[in-house]
């Protein structure tokens, strides 16, 4: 079998047409400006490895200069990333921990949007391949978590996800068994969770699912067909259990 052709970020990083100065802007600034790139590498310089107290001081001061809106009171950690940085925007309080990616990367798309009191756990991943990202008011993603998108995932407000947790907002074709997969057409339906969402530790969201609001999904569930409001999931793939409480009265 021939090796399949270089797709996405292979692909563009091998083009004879672009300089290695172009391949990074393009990759990484996501702007052709001298400008932007001369800031994006002072800002990264200065502050993205500076430890403790004065770091965050640092970057509550720099990053904003590279993100496209940031409300009040930011905290950005040590070794946080930021791929087309024009791309992202949030809210008030908003908390990035240590050695978080937010990738808005892509040529047609919005890319991220945090609202206020969002809190991206440690190490965690947000990954746009010419996707948008939503993360509502109040959104708490744990450590080590990953939410991809290749079209479009959105998360309500006081969505819960402990750690290791998944959106797989993304994949490839694979009817073609000739053709290895990484070589087929890419393809997304796109993810929406409603508000009040719970997902236990390793629980995965797979592409085309939508979530209903006041939720919970176990730990190590693999939500592979949509979930209505006020229920219970568990399992591979997961099955709703039981459903939730009513909801009180209000008023």
């Amino acid at each position: 079998m021939e090796p399949p052709p270089d797709i996405a970020i292979q692909q563009a990083a091998s083009d004879p047409r672009r300089s290695s100065l172009q391949k990074y802007q393009d990759l990484v600034v996501g702007s052709r400006s001298l400008a932007r790139l001369f800031l994006y590498e002072a800002v990264t310089l200065a502050t993205s490895w500076v430890p403790g107290a004065l770091g965050l001081v640092l970057r509550r001061a720099a990053y904003p200069w590279l993100l496209g809106s940031v409300g009040r009171n930011p905290a950005f950690g040590q070794g946080v990333v930021l791929r087309h940085p024009h791309k992202i925007h949030l809210g008030d309080d908003v908390v990035i921990d240590d050695l978080v990616l937010l990738d808005a990367k892509g040529t047609t798309n919005r890319g991220i949007r945090a609202g206020s009191g969002v809190f991206v756990g440690r190490g965690s991943i947000l990954s746009c391949k010419d996707g948008d990202i939503e993360l509502g008011d109040h959104v708490n993603i744990g450590f080590h978590s990953e939410v991809f998108s290749g079209s479009s995932v959105t998360v309500g407000r006081y969505g819960l996800f402990a750690a290791y947790t998944y959106l797989v907002g993304g994949g490839h074709a694979f009817d073609e068994a000739g053709v290895p997969v990484i070589a087929q057409q890419r393809t997304s339906r796109g993810i929406r969770l409603g508000e009040n969402v719970w997902l236990g530790a390793g629980a995965k969201v797979m592409d085309g699912v939508s979530i209903g609001s006041d939720v919970v999904v176990g730990a190590g569930a693999v939500v592979t067909t949509d979930l209505p409001d006020r229920v219970v999931a568990v399992g591979v793939p997961a099955r709703v259990v039981r459903a939730r409480d009513p909801e009180p009265p209000r008023g």
